[in-house]
């Protein structure tokens, strides 16, 4: 009962965070440490290892649909590699609890800055200052992954609507810039720590299950209702997530 219990949630999650542009590993991250009681490195590994394959399938199919901005997704990734890798390097040395005020902090701003983007009418920002957007965020979505095991989808797919991606543009970005990252990431931790196999496979099989589904559900919806509706609970829920951070 408990693997068809993990199928379903994970089934659940993956459909959701591709749908909206995650990864899925702070979901997991934090029903393995709460629900499962496992231990930190364990838990970052397993999330790691149960998003990776299910935001591959949902690279694959907004692939598929045309939807993934590669120019802009190639310049956050380029970042953000390196930024994992450092962040898994240093991760030992870094206080938690500094760690978290800061990521918490770059989330809420980030947030704040899609709402106002959403109900305002900024011009376009040169693409020069597009660029080193696009690397600030990938960069702190690279130490997101390195130092914590989280996927770093947050200032990504932030950073996406941020810089005027469409909402499903942006997911089907965010689900390709974060293939590359979460790799990386998992690499680093599986390699000092142990997955937990029994309940990493079934949240990794309803994961893959849900991504499979989700580019096909969005490819279905109105755009203009997409954004009109997602942009402003992508801010609020960003916000949410920061302030979850440090309570």
């Amino acid at each position: 009962m408990t693997w068809l219990i993990l199928l379903v949630t994970g089934f659940l999650v993956g459909l959701l965070v591709i749908s909206t542009g995650g990864g899925g590993a702070a979901i997991y991250l934090g029903l393995l440490t709460t629900v499962f009681h496992l231990a930190p490195g364990a838990a970052a590994a397993t999330s790691l290892f149960t998003a990776f394959p299910s935001l591959l399938v949902g690279a694959y199919g907004h692939y598929r649909t045309g939807q993934i901005q590669f120019k802009i997704g190639n310049q956050m990734l380029i970042a953000a590699i390196p930024a994992t890798i450092v962040g898994a390097l240093i991760s030992p040395y870094i206080p938690i609890k500094l760690y978290t005020w800061l990521v918490a902090i770059i989330l809420f701003l980030l947030g704040v800055q899609i709402l106002v983007k959403r109900f305002s009418h900024h011009q376009t920002r040169p693409a020069r200052h597009q660029r080193l957007q696009a690397t600030g965020y990938g960069i702190v979505s690279g130490l997101m992954v390195g130092v914590a095991g989280l996927s770093g989808g947050g200032p990504i797919i932030a950073g996406l609507l941020v810089l005027g991606l469409d909402m499903i543009p942006a997911a089907a970005t965010s689900a390709y810039v974060l293939v590359g990252t979460t790799l990386i990431g998992l690499i680093f931790h599986m390699s000092a720590s142990n997955v937990d196999w029994g309940i990493g496979i079934s949240l990794m099989i309803g994961a893959i299950l849900g991504a499979i589904c989700a580019p096909r559900l969005l490819m279905h919806a109105d755009p203009q209702k997409l954004n009109a509706y997602l942009k402003p609970f992508m801010g609020v829920l960003i916000m949410a997530m920061a302030v979850k951070m440090v309570l």
